[in-house]
């Protein structure tokens, strides 16, 4: 069982930590970023939706809802999120230097995918969608298409 409150008081401390440093190196940046940042929106999403995370580096999704939906969990400090392929279902997160963190986008992949369609794939194989997309792709989902927070 997950200590909510812990888990939000981690994230808390791992932040000042970064801005503790960032006060001591003025002009150098400690922002977590990378896997950091992925598997800490994995956890708290998991968390906060009561899913069943999936091993890291699952192929097409992170987690499982109680009735099996196959979740992508996607988390960022910056201003998109990266895709390689259509996820069944996608929440998107923005972590909070509190420990908490603001859904983006809560809804069908192929929402976000349908974004993509007739585009060429990036040498990288990933697609790039902002973050201000997301929150406007997120107006069209119906309350009964999405996940439900458990707290």
């Amino acid at each position: 069982m997950i200590d909510h409150n812990k888990l939000r008081i981690l994230v808390e401390q791992l932040y000042s930590t970064v801005n503790e440093l960032e006060l001591m190196f003025p002009g150098r940046h400690f922002t977590p970023d990378g896997h950091m940042v992925g598997s800490l929106g994995e956890c708290l999403v998991a968390d906060a939706y009561n899913l069943e995370l999936m091993p890291a580096s699952n192929l097409g999704y992170d987690a499982l809802t109680e009735t099996g939906l196959k979740v992508e969990i996607k988390a960022t400090q910056a201003k998109s999120v990266a895709f390689r392929s259509k996820p069944p279902h996608a929440i998107i997160i923005k972590i909070a230097p509190n420990g908490s963190f603001e859904e983006i986008y809560n809804g069908p992949g192929e929402l976000i995918w349908n974004k993509f369609d007739g585009k060429r794939k990036p040498s990288n194989g990933q697609f790039q969608v902002s973050i201000s997309k997301l929150r406007l792709l997120n107006q069209e989902v119906a309350d009964s298409e999405r996940v439900p927070r458990a707290i």
